[in-house]
């Protein structure tokens, strides 16, 4: 029964919690390996991390304590510490960008009852002198379907938080705590500790913002008209305003790797690595060079491939491997490195014998 015995309420809790912890800990999984799964049916969400714990006893009692047992004593409320613990299971989101926080909020409002939400965004925009981190909030429990479900039965009953923070977020806040004073200090230091936050701030946001360029960029080579199979030059290099916008970069490599394996997905980390060597080798090529190296040799090259899949019974050339072998067709002494030595001897017999 409730009570205003703060030392009876603690033991009634820390039996409570001796009694469930491993029904609770169990919970905490199920949900960790429920969210996990939402997340990864949403390829927009990708890079996502959930993790998630069971909030220490006495750690409840202390929050308890400081948040409301001196409102509830003063106005007579009898209480169990229980029912103001809203995340003894508790779960973390951190994310990459910040607009994935609305995404993965509204993910949790098809999927669960959402109990309550707190905003930390707004309450420390619209509060000066405030330390800490931002983030979302959400109070949730299973919804009905998945209540009823033979799975989450065992754990219908307990509710769970779930804070959802950027990446940068996530990393304030844990350098955040490691900072002993922040408010009753001198201003000079408190100016510094503000600083630092807006660094913070504005690295999430430049974050966003460069992944929105990224793809605007990604969007414009896409349209961009493939350049000329017959000639390396472009029709604005010459102008010193121009001089590097034509040049072969990411962005361009896509649209020309697309038009020729087009069902290839290049990845990203692949595609700066190549077209990094690439430039190493060839400083300043031009889009338009490239795309008439692998056009004028791509056919050759292919026969090649043929050659060599019945020969050594393998699977043949990834389009990365395509490329190489025609930009060292196209130069053989720019591109002489970009085979390896017994590659671009195995690639020299059969063009002196086929040529």
């Amino acid at each position: 029964m409730p009570s205003l015995d703060f030392e009876k309420e603690k033991k009634t809790f820390r039996a409570y919690y001796d009694q469930n912890f491993q029904i609770l800990d169990e919970a905490r999984k199920s949900f960790v390996t429920l969210v996990k799964a939402l997340i990864t049916n949403d390829s927009s969400l990708t890079g996502s991390t959930v993790y998630g714990r069971v909030k220490q006893k006495e750690e409840c009692i202390k929050k308890f304590s400081r948040k409301y047992r001196s409102k509830l004593e003063e106005t007579e409320t009898h209480y169990e510490i229980k029912e103001y613990i809203t995340d003894l299971i508790g779960l973390r989101v951190v994310c990459l960008y910040q607009d994935d926080i609305e995404k993965l909020s509204d993910m949790l409002n098809e999927h669960f009852d959402v109990i309550d939400v707190t905003d930390k965004i707004s309450e420390l925009e619209s509060t000066e002198d405030s330390f800490g981190y931002k983030g979302l909030h959400v109070d949730l429990r299973l919804n009905e379907d998945r209540r009823n479900l033979p799975e989450y039965k065992p754990y219908s009953e307990f509710n769970f938080e779930i804070q959802i923070r950027t990446i940068i977020q996530d990393s304030w806040s844990a350098l955040d705590h490691k900072i002993k004073y922040k408010k009753s200090i001198p201003q000079h230091l408190k100016r510094r500790i503000n600083v630092l936050s807006a660094l913070f701030e504005l690295a999430d946001s430049e974050f966003r913002e460069i992944r929105d360029a990224t793809l605007a960029e990604i969007e414009k080579a896409s349209k961009e008209d493939i350049p000329s199979p017959t000639s390396d030059a472009e029709p604005e290099q010459k102008t010193k305003k121009n001089k590097n916008v034509y040049e072969l970069n990411a962005f361009n490599f896509l649209r020309i790797g697309g038009h020729f394996f087009s069902n290839y997905e290049f990845e990203t980390h692949k595609v700066d690595g190549f077209v990094q060597n690439v430039h190493e080798l060839c400083p300043g090529i031009t889009r338009a060079k490239f795309h008439k190296l692998i056009n004028k040799n791509i056919t050759k090259v292919k026969a090649y491939n043929d050659y060599s899949i019945k020969k050594n019974q393998t699977e043949g050339f990834n389009p990365y491997s395509v490329i190489r072998h025609c930009l060292y067709l196209g130069n053989r002494t720019t591109f002489r490195r970009v085979l390896a030595n017994a590659a671009r001897k195995s690639f020299d017999e059969w063009l002196d014998a086929n040529p």
